[in-house]
């Protein structure tokens, strides 16, 4: 799913302001309303917008994505096709929040590229997302397993929280396979 920013917003190329931020809420929540069987990806599309405010960027995308991800949602927002400057205020917001997006560009079929983290995880957290981008898709016990001696810990209950942790934030999908949970990379084929 995109949505396009800039068609969605009143002025088009600049999205400032709180209040215009919850309406722009309002319309990406009414979007995507029906709740997708399988996982899906979110793409907020910056293109064509030349500013986007920090209160705006709060308003909308960052309480978009909290929103569907606080309540573990099939969707999984990620912020495409954004110029430096919106990019330097979602730095600002996520800096000061310790929080993480995804970010990637759009190919003029849609076709994500160059994904890319924006903000900073725990040491820990990271060498669980890596290790996720690496396999493409796996669980917490095939991590303990693999991984479990080389990170210091062999409890499958600590590489399940990185992984849940990494899934709240949207930068690994959260699959269910009966009673258990495995986790793939957002832009794995499949």
């Amino acid at each position: 799913m995109r949505i396009r920013m800039r068609e969605m917003a009143e002025d088009g190329n600049v999205l400032a302001g709180a209040i215009t931020g919850r309406k722009l809420l309002a319309r990406m929540v009414e979007i995507t309303g029906k709740e997708p069987d399988q996982p899906e990806l979110v793409f907020l599309d910056f293109g064509g917008v030349e500013v986007a405010t920090a209160s705006f960027l709060r308003e909308s995308v960052l309480a978009f994505r909290d929103g569907v991800r606080g309540r573990r949602s099939n969707l999984y927002p990620v912020i495409a096709n954004a110029n430096e400057i919106v990019v330097d205020e979602l730095k600002v917001l996520v800096a000061a929040r310790g929080d993480v997006l995804m970010l990637c560009s759009l190919d003029a079929t849609g076709a994500p590229h160059e994904p890319r983290l924006l903000g900073e995880l725990d040491p820990k957290q990271r060498v669980t997302f890596d290790l996720v981008q690496k396999l493409t898709e796996t669980d917490a016990a095939q991590l303990m397993r693999e991984y479990g001696e080389r990170e210091k810990t062999n409890f499958q209950t600590v590489w399940n929280n990185r992984l849940n942790v990494l899934a709240g934030l949207g930068l690994v999908m959260e699959l269910s396979v009966g009673r258990a949970k495995r986790y793939r990379t957002l832009f794995a084929e499949g």
